[in-house]
């Protein structure tokens, strides 16, 4: 079982009472330690997966650094795409694939008998081989230097804050940080630090699974529930994945401070974006640049005639949708944001690389933004494609039924919170902005998120969203 949210925030003060005491090498050691360890509490039999993929990757990399031929490096990068393709492939796709195609057999008639292993995925197989597989990328075409020594770069493969949820790592960004001597934290880097773990603890424990049990009711007992209802169950799913997974991204990017790394930001207030084009420049930041650097780029990129530019897109997003799940769920989900890119690009809309403030006027925008974000979410959240044909049915069918008050209430209190903080964070381009505020203002919001967090962590743990990924 993958740790929970509390039981990480206990973990990573046991890694740092020794960390700084040792050299680099010796805190490099105990990273890698208690990454596997961490990583462990899962299921200790999948960590020779990682270790293969590390392994592989890194002497890829050296490879590559002693290879002039172009055949010869086409050739080795090969080996790095088929080993973490391979497995990523084989843990997460093979039923879906099989499955798909004995169901496409017997439409024309066949009655064919695939093999089910029902394969048990590893958790975060997704982030580490596409750690992997950037890294490999960058050497091939001579972005970076390879890694000389093997237990930095397996720090960088492993580094728990970061290993089974994101952001996915970049190595130009990270592997340096691995490679040289630490210095400790700056008290001001140690209060940030632990104001993004307190600010993703609140997002996850007081948001995310507050929401949980009434998104589980509404989507399990779409059939029975009125338009409305089903309704305010997608916003509460997409209240409730975003502050599971950018909670998350605060907690890790809180933790590595303290330990003297910076993770890059993975999300800048996406429901806040006033197109679609914006909202991929603002969720799930790594993910979105290495679709974009590893995918959508080489594909063409916005390069050639409109068509094919499409045709980018799409392909990009279709990949990004199942690189979630192998579901047809997630396929139609990345379907649909690559439709809704292609035609914001056809109408020539184009968003800044960095978002400025919001104001009253952008509202309009906003709204309609995140509503088509929410539509999206029911796909993703949709245990089949039949769920989710009959819970939008359910929306537009606008059916009577009771609405559950303290559920809307709670999600509208969820939604002012996120608000709040969002607009105050993007509006000071700051994602710890609160730590300016006058004493008394900020010993308020310490002692509101402390305490949200207690009250609502006496209920079962919901393992993170992203865990499954």
């Amino acid at each position: 079982m993958v740790f929970n949210s509390l039981q990480y925030a206990i973990f990573v003060p046991v890694v740092l009472a020794a960390y700084w005491s040792l050299r680099h090498r010796g805190q490099n050691a105990l990273l890698l330690v208690a990454s596997y360890l961490f990583y462990s509490a899962w299921d200790y039999r999948f960590c020779g997966l990682m270790v293969l993929s590390t392994m592989v990757d890194y002497a890829v990399g050296r490879l590559l650094a002693v290879t002039g031929d172009e055949r010869r490096r086409k050739l080795v990068f090969a080996i790095s795409l088929a080993v973490n393709l391979g497995v990523l492939g084989f843990f997460k796709y093979f039923d879906f694939f099989v499955d798909s195609a004995a169901e496409l057999l017997g439409a024309f008639g066949f009655n064919p008998d695939p093999p089910t292993l029902e394969i048990l995925l590893p958790v975060g197989i997704s982030f580490y081989t596409f750690h992997g597989i950037s890294y490999t990328f960058d050497v091939y075409r001579r972005e970076i230097e390879p890694a000389r020594d093997l237990l930095s770069f397996a720090v960088f493969v492993a580094f728990f804050p970061q290993l089974v949820a994101g952001p996915i790592g970049r190595a130009h960004l990270q592997l340096p940080q691995f490679e040289h001597p630490r210095t400790p934290p700056a008290a001001g880097q140690v209060r940030s630090g632990l104001f993004l773990i307190l600010l993703g603890l609140f997002k996850k424990v007081a948001i995310a699974d507050a929401l949980a049990p009434y998104v589980n009711q509404i989507f399990s007992g779409a059939d029975a529930r009125g338009s409305v209802d089903l309704v305010v169950g997608a916003y509460a799913f997409a209240l409730q994945i975003y502050g599971d997974f950018s909670g998350y991204s605060d907690i890790a990017r809180g933790s590595a401070r303290l330990l003297g790394i910076e993770l890059p930001v993975n999300f800048t207030q996406p429901y806040l974006s006033r197109k679609i084009t914006e909202f991929w420049r603002t969720w799930h930041i790594s993910l979105s640049s290495w679709l974009r650097d590893y995918l959508y780029v080489p594909l063409g990129g916005n390069r050639g005639s409109r068509p094919r530019v499409y045709r980018n897109l799409m392909i990009t997003m279709l990949i990004g949708g199942l690189w979630h799940g192998a579901a047809w769920t997630f396929v139609i989900w990345g379907a649909l944001h690559g439709f809704l890119l292609a035609a914001e690009r056809a109408r020539g809309v184009h968003s800044p690389r960095c978002p400025g403030p919001v104001t009253r006027g952008d509202a309009v925008r906003i709204f309609a933004t995140f509503n088509l974000v929410c539509l999206a979410w029911v796909f993703f959240r949709a245990e089949t494609l039949d769920q989710a044909l009959s819970y939008l049915a359910g929306i537009v069918s606008l059916r009577s039924g009771g609405i559950d008050g303290s559920a809307l209430l709670l999600v509208l209190l969820a939604g002012l919170a996120v608000l709040v903080l969002d607009v105050v964070q993007r509006n000071r381009n700051d994602d710890t902005a609160p730590l300016r505020w006058p004493a008394p203002a900020r010993g308020a919001l310490y002692g509101g998120l402390t305490t949200a967090v207690v009250l609502f962590s006496g209920e079962q743990p919901v393992p993170f969203i992203y865990f499954q990924f």
